[in-house]
């Protein structure tokens, strides 16, 4: 998305055309490898097969006709989802003509109209510096074009305190009433003392975490000398791009900074996605599918293949 580009229709009717459709065909229209309700009623009960998850067994049923026995459920579809976004001076960074921000609005925009199209309902929450807006969950296009004007409307703030997703994440555990699919959008450039609040809302929710990133937050090019301003306090620091030394410290701590991210994040319980500035959204997009796939595969008894390692987090870069 272009940074002068404001116009809600316009940037919804661009991504149903060059993002929704291209999933649509890569799908097949099958939504359910991306959304899943959390309701489940009991359908039937049938003999035991091979394969089948043991913690279905009804050992009542069992222990009365002497053959094994399972529940067979039916599934809730609807999901409520919500996006936790923050919208801190930080996202707004982007090194090629693409920031963070541009990012996260396009991501938000592509969910909520998947999800509403269904009769999802999706909600916000966003944080500058502090809380500032709740919009409450509703389904439709006309609703995903409310959250994505309110995205738009937004001033870019200059200055402001160090971000606290502690206190985004509070307020969701607080504000979103029942059992959810919860996205929160962060470059997670944070004050410390978030990893309890998230901890205790993926208790209650599904959480996502959708990490958004540059690639110059990772590793640094030679450019000379340079002045590196802060985005939230206004700091200036004047930087020689030319050592080895310093890019080379800069990228070992950006790589602390990662583990320590995933850590959390699978420690939490919480599934993760990385979007880049430079990433493909459709791709980025169907990689989370085959995560969410997979990971009800893992719930059901099997196991992650190794090329994802066990672990909760998916790059997408």
């Amino acid at each position: 998305m272009s940074k002068l580009e404001r116009d809600p229709e316009k940037i919804l009717l661009r991504l149903e055309w060059t993002v929704i459709r291209r999933l649509d065909g890569l799908l097949y229209g099958d939504y359910r490898s991306l959304f899943r309700g959390f309701g489940v009623d009991l359908a039937d009960l049938r003999e035991y097969q091979f394969h089948d998850d043991v913690r279905h067994i009804d050992w009542n049923v069992t222990a009365r006709l002497q053959t094994p026995y399972v529940r067979v459920y039916n599934e809730d579809r609807d999901v409520t989802a919500w996006f936790l976004l923050d919208l801190s001076p930080s996202v707004s960074f982007g090194s090629e003509q693409v920031e963070k921000r541009s990012v996260a609005v396009e991501f938000v925009t592509v969910l909520a109209r998947l999800l509403s199209r269904h009769g999802n309902p999706v909600g916000a929450i966003f944080y500058s510096d502090r809380v500032d807006t709740v919009i409450p969950a509703r389904a439709g296009r006309r609703h995903v074009l409310h959250i994505l004007g309110r995205m738009l409307a937004r001033p870019e703030q200059a200055r402001s305190d160090a971000t606290k997703l502690k206190d985004l994440l509070q307020t969701g555990r607080q504000i979103i009433p029942r059992r959810s699919l919860v996205f929160l959008v962060s470059d997670f450039i944070s004050a410390a003392g978030w990893e309890e609040a998230l901890a205790l809302l993926a208790r209650r929710h599904e959480i996502i975490a959708v990490r958004l990133y540059d690639p110059l937050e990772m590793e640094l090019p030679d450019l000379g000398l340079l002045v590196f301003q802060d985005s939230e306090t206004g700091e200036l620091a004047w930087v020689d791009t030319h050592d080895p030394g310093f890019r080379k410290r800069f990228s070992a701590a950006a790589a602390r900074h990662e583990a320590t991210l995933r850590s959390t994040f699978s420690e939490s319980g919480v599934d993760a996605l990385e979007l880049s500035t430079t990433d493909d959204l459709v791709d980025a997009i169907m990689r989370f599918a085959d995560l969410r796939k997979r990971r009800r595969q893992l719930s059901a008894g099997g196991s992650l293949p190794l090329h994802l390692g066990g672990s909760h987090v998916v790059s997408v870069a």
